[in-house]
């Protein structure tokens, strides 16, 4: 084994370790937000009746707008009524050799 790749090593895990002490000294102490310690956010953002109602209205407002364009932009022939069930059926088995 090669001593110097060795001691390398463990003065990568002696300094990976420190900084784990580190954290952990803080969250004793009471300094730091025990999910900003450890970089990870969890959880769920909670939104109050207010804002809730702002998102809302603007998806609703959006919603409204596509659907406007949409029917602009669908053509007439696609806005025809689809056939019944029993024209799809019948169609199929013409299809298929079933008349």
């Amino acid at each position: 084994m090669d001593l110097t790749r060795a001691i390398r090593e463990l003065y990568a895990e002696k300094a990976r370790l420190e900084k784990i002490i580190s954290s952990l000294e803080q969250l004793l102490q009471g300094d730091v937000d025990p999910a900003a310690a450890t970089g990870k956010r969890r959880g769920r953002k909670f939104m109050n009746a207010q804002a809730r109602k702002e998102v809302s209205e603007r998806m609703k407002k959006y919603w409204a707008e596509r659907r406007q364009q949409e029917g602009a932009a669908v053509p007439a022939a696609a806005q025809a009524e689809p056939p019944s069930t029993v024209e799809n059926l019948e169609h199929m088995a013409r299809s298929i050799g079933l008349d």
